[in-house]
């Protein structure tokens, strides 16, 4: 017997709309950032702590979810508006970092929120379901490398950050009108907060995501920079080293739409550790490739090997019955992860003056990210997993 209650919801098209923004706002740093460094004169070092700002605050806007996620949701849309304006208009890179934090807390509230109603709201095959959602993230991030290199040899930048901010602003005003329309029956059967979800099991899936966070972030935030220092002449022009950054996020839309279809048939569980054995090869692959054909091949292998990480994963939390909070301030572990390995690359790479040195810590993100994988049972309770 199906059990249900009366809620308001958010649409579905809402749903992806909210994750392409959080996409192109999550990956909007990475491919301007060789141009910001050129206007504010940054290292390596004070790069990483761009990063590290938006991602402290997508930190802070996941760990402080409540379980309105409708008004979670408000919030995070009118925090990334302000946000990505100030930052639009800052005068260099420490005002920027406070407009970027800003604007991390807002895509983190988004991000948390929408991925908890889906989780909530798809009880059959939830992975698949939420790889589907997530496609929408992939799609918002890959448009942010080819807007950069559409729009910006014909635009300010400040303009066009600003035309960004707006979207958070309008997106927020749709999502104010609907939850004010009618209510409907969501089914509840197959999801269940349950008191099984202890210390143990909240700390397993934090690391996994921990770690996520960062080695995502590490490559979408700094494939661009490897590009244009490691690739031939042709692929060292910003244009062409944008252009990896959203072959990134082209194979990881891809992957993420096989993926979908793929755990229809295939466990949560398998799928999530195939998935790292190929990105711990592609990484170890990255730091061996030199010229623009190789590292866009490589990144190509990437994208496809890491995208189904996160709905596998979130899929297998949420079988657990976390409450909003719980589930919350695990995927707010993925912001941290986020805002301290990019920061640790490139202090890696001002120290010892190579950036194919700095990609050992994403290596190293992937390979624990794989051990913990194998990780199941008494210490982890992923019934899900059993599927595998």
């Amino acid at each position: 017997m199906t059990r249900g209650t009366t809620v308001r919801t958010t649409s579905l098209p809402l749903m992806h709309a909210a994750l392409a923004l959080a996409g192109l706002g999550t990956a909007l740093l990475g491919p301007i950032l060789p141009l910001l460094a050129s206007q504010w004169h940054m290292l390596d070092s004070d790069s990483g702590l761009l990063m590290a700002a938006k991602f402290c605050g997508a930190f802070l806007g996941g760990v402080t979810v409540s379980k309105k996620l409708e008004q979670t949701l408000l919030v995070g849309f009118l925090a990334a508006a302000l946000g990505f304006g100030g930052f639009a208009v800052a005068p260099g890179w420490h005002a920027g970092a406070l407009g970027l934090a800003f604007g991390g807390f807002g895509i983190g509230r988004i991000i948390t929120a929408t991925n908890i109603l889906a989780g909530r709201r798809f009880t059959e095959h939830r992975g698949s379901a939420l790889a589907g959602l997530n496609l929408s993230f992939t799609i918002g991030a890959m448009l942010s490398g080819l807007g950069a290199a559409w729009l910006l040899p014909h635009f300010a930048l400040r303009g066009v950050l600003l035309c960004f901010a707006g979207a958070f602003a309008l997106v927020g005003l749709w999502l104010r009108t609907e939850t004010r329309g009618e209510s409907e029956v969501v089914a509840t059967n197959g999801f269940e907060v349950t008191p099984a979800f202890n210390g143990r099991i909240f700390a397993y899936f934090a690391a996994l995501l921990f770690l996520y966070g960062g080695l995502e972030t590490c490559l979408a935030g700094w494939i661009t920079t490897f590009a244009q220092r490691y690739g031939d002449k042709t692929a060292g022009s910003f244009a062409w080293s944008e252009y990896t950054t959203a072959l990134l996020w082209v194979s990881l839309s891809v992957g993420r739409a096989i993926a979908s279809r793929l755990m229809l048939r295939v466990g949560e569980k398998t799928v999530q550790r195939a998935g790292l054995a190929a990105t711990t090869v592609c990484v170890a692959a990255l730091t061996a490739a030199h010229g623009g054909i190789s590292i866009a091949v490589v990144v190509l292998l990437l994208g496809m090997s890491l995208s189904p990480f996160f709905p596998a994963t979130f899929a297998l939390l949420m079988a657990e019955g976390p409450t909003a909070g719980m589930a919350g301030m695990v995927i707010a572990a993925s912001g941290l992860g986020a805002a301290s390995l990019p920061w640790l690359m490139g202090v890696t790479s001002t120290r010892t003056g190579s950036l194919v040195t700095a990609l050992g810590i994403p290596l190293g993100a992937a390979a624990l990210m794989l051990a913990l994988s194998f990780i199941r049972g008494s210490r982890a309770r992923t019934a899900v997993a059993l599927k595998a």
